[in-house]
Parts: structure tokens; sequence; C-alpha cells
């Protein structure tokens, strides 16, 4: 018995794309949950620890710091953006393991919607990881944007 190869129509790569966004909204939602267990004053102390032995502040503290900026309210906010990016990186990359057009669409909008950012990073510090990023974004454009117009 012979069996043809399936045809690979992108969708390999539009599968290993599902399984991109899937880990990240697993470590997004992984990430806030660690915000949440730590709470708001020891991610303060532990940052103020961090940028001290560094020397990146000063510790005399006679100045308004950027680290009073970080109070119970901003914690929760930043914990529930991080939930909305985890959830619907999560949902995208269920819609892209199950074939769905608007999958595509959401992945190749939101891929796309980086790349100036990046582009304007690799301007400013023009290392192998800032263009590591933008090739892998281009790719998932590309993929994404292909996988569209096949469908059309």
């Amino acid at each position: 018995m012979v069996s043809a190869a399936p045809a690979d129509d992108g969708a390999r790569s539009i599968r290993a794309i599902a399984l991109f966004e899937t880990a990240k909204g697993v470590l997004a939602l992984l990430a806030a949950i660690g915000l949440a267990a730590i709470g708001p004053v020891a991610l303060k102390h532990a940052i103020e620890r961090a940028l001290s032995a560094l020397h990146l502040i000063d510790a005399s503290g006679g100045r308004a710091s950027p680290l009073d900026r970080i109070t119970p309210e901003t914690v929760d906010i930043a914990i529930a953006v991080i939930v909305l990016y985890g959830v619907m990186r999560l949902i995208e990359g269920w819609g892209l393991w199950r074939h769905r057009i608007w999958a595509s669409w959401l992945g190749c909008i939101g891929a796309a919607a980086y790349l100036p950012f990046e582009v304007y990073a690799l301007w400013r510090h023009p290392d192998w990881l800032t263009w590591g990023v933008l090739l892998v974004n281009l790719l998932i454009v590309v993929v994404l944007a292909r996988d569209i117009v096949r469908r059309r």
C-alpha cells in the first residue's frame, strides 16, 4: 500500500505558529500568577535591590522614584493586562491549530503590529536578538498572510 504524502499548504507552519502562540499564552499566564503571588511590596523591594546592586539607582532617595509607581493598583492592572494577553494568545493558538481563518487574521495583524517597534529597536540596538525577533515576526506575518490569500 502506497500512501501519498499530504500536500503541505502551510499547515505544518501554521501548526508551529499555533504552538508558539500557545506557549506565549501559557508563559504570560504563569507570569501573571507569579506577579500576583509576589505582590507589590515584595516586587518593589526586589527591583530596588536589583537596581541598587547594578548601581542604577541612588540609595540616598532624595528624589521621586519610578518605583513609587509600583502600587497594589498598578500591579493589579499589570496582572489584568498580562492575563488578557495570555488568553488572546491561547485563543489564537487554538484557532490556528483548528485552521480557523479568523485566527490567521488575528495572528497576522498582531505580529505585523509589532514590526514598526522592532525596526526601531533594530535601528537603536542592532544585535542578533533584535534581528531574531524581527525575522521571526516577519516569518509569522508571511506564513499567515499566505494562508489568508490562499483561502480567498
